[in-house]
């Protein structure tokens, strides 16, 4: 029969290959950040080429592909380290949002061509981009979602949000790009523009709220004095404001552009920053968990297996004092050894609990998110609503009927399951 001790050990070899798994997966998410950020260049880049019917941004956007291809050259390859081993429960759902990320890689050479021959509106390439960075971001997403660790746990989901609205960013570069090399104020445009700032004000405060206090500090002196927010606010402004069919000066897309990829690029410093930190957290963890391990390891085989038996019993039904006592008196191994295991044991279960409710913590956050991003398609689907005014109704119905939006959202998806032929999931 084997000791308490031999299963402390077996939860502790077990909390490692989760640790290290998820080290494997941050890599993943920092190549992923790099892809990230060269896709969003690539969108804004081929929306002014397409909306300016290819007078415009030609050569940029031709020279700025290959850094597209090799930072998904590195995603794949980070991909082929990680293998198919399950990162725990939430294993199946990361690799399903990597199959379908992978089925945005085989799309886009016909993605380009099309562009490339104008065979493609600025908006439909622009929705084929967002759609194909949405995926890109979804693994991001499900690499948090499986974290077994609370500070690996809480950088990732402080990551995924910097992302999220740095990704909102991007689409509002593209949106005000398009809007004034057209030259014409179109009021669903101003809307959705204002709904990107507004959402990307919300991932960035669910971001500070997660993130190490180094990394929110780097936010504050990097991006939030940024010069060009002077430039992007006036234009802000003019975009926004315009009346319905105003002209719009086509002059002001390349300074709109020129501050917009200043202000992204300072984020993606700050998203190299906290890849960084989060891979170091997974190589720190695994510094502390190999050393506990070691040291249970010694402790267990230290003691003849009888004995480790006699003492674990005597501890769980007498007590540290008692049976101590009673053991040694029995020439036993004493008091100090029979409390070292009955202090791993209490030891190692407070700290998974403590593990347990950070990591709730953190996954109700993302379950939140995730939920009205859902609720939000569904409107959007049987209402057809744009998916600000869809935002914008879950959050009014929430005001109205004092709920919380999560509330709303799981209410909207409940009641969809129960109509004919409904797909959602």
């Amino acid at each position: 029969m084997k000791t308490p001790l031999h299963y402390l050990v077996a939860a502790r070899q077990s909390e490692m290959a989760e640790l290290e798994q998820i080290s494997r997966a941050s890599t993943l998410v920092a190549s992923m950040s790099e892809l990230v950020h060269a896709l969003q260049k690539e969108r804004g880049l081929s929306n002014i080429f397409l909306a300016s019917g290819g007078a415009q941004a030609q050569q940029v956007l031709q020279a700025h592909l290959p850094q597209v291809d090799q930072a998904m050259a590195r995603v794949c390859g980070v991909l082929e380290a990680l293998g198919e081993r399950s990162p725990g429960a939430h294993g199946a759902r990361l690799f399903n949002a990597i199959a379908n990320a992978l089925q945005g890689f085989e799309a886009l050479p016909l993605l380009r061509r099309k562009r490339d021959a104008l065979q493609l509106s600025a908006e439909d390439c622009t929705q084929a981009l967002i759609r194909m960075i949405a995926a890109c971001l979804s693994v991001v997403f499900e690499a948090a979602d499986s974290a077994s660790d609370p500070d690996v746990a809480r950088l990732l989901v402080a990551l995924f949000h910097f992302m999220q609205g740095k990704e909102l960013a991007g689409q509002e570069r593209a949106t005000g790009a398009a809007a004034f090399t057209s030259g014409v104020s179109r009021p669903e445009r101003q809307r959705h523009w204002l709904h990107l700032i507004e959402s990307q004000d919300r991932c960035f405060q669910v971001f500070a709220d997660f993130a190490s206090p180094p990394g929110v500090e780097r936010w504050q002196l990097q991006c939030g004095s940024c010069p060009d927010m002077t430039v992007i606010e006036r234009l802000r402004r003019i975009g926004c404001t315009a009346g319905h069919g105003a002209p719009l000066d086509s002059s002001l897309s390349s300074p709109w552009f020129e501050a917009c990829s200043s202000r992204l690029d300072a984020m993606h410093q700050i998203e190299a920053f906290l890849a960084l930190e989060l891979q170091a957290q997974c190589l720190n963890k695994l510094d502390q968990a190999g050393a506990a391990l070691a040291q249970q390891q010694a402790l267990l085989e230290s003691m003849p297996e009888p004995r480790a038996r006699a003492e674990a019993a005597a501890a769980f039904i007498f007590g540290p004092a008692k049976s101590g006592a009673a053991l040694s008196a029995e020439g036993g191994y004493g008091l100090q050894l029979e409390k070292s295991i009955v202090g791993l044991v209490q030891e190692q279960a407070a700290r998974l609990q403590d593990m347990q409710t950070e990591i709730d913590k953190a996954r109700s956050t993302l379950k939140e998110r995730k939920t009205i991003e859902r609720a939000k398609g569904v409107l959007m689907n049987y209402r057809q609503l744009s998916e600000g005014d869809a935002y914008k109704l879950i959050r009014q119905t929430a005001m109205n009927q004092n709920r919380r939006m999560l509330d709303v959202a799981e209410a909207i998806l409940a009641t969809v399951d129960l109509l004919p032929g409904s797909t959602n999931s």
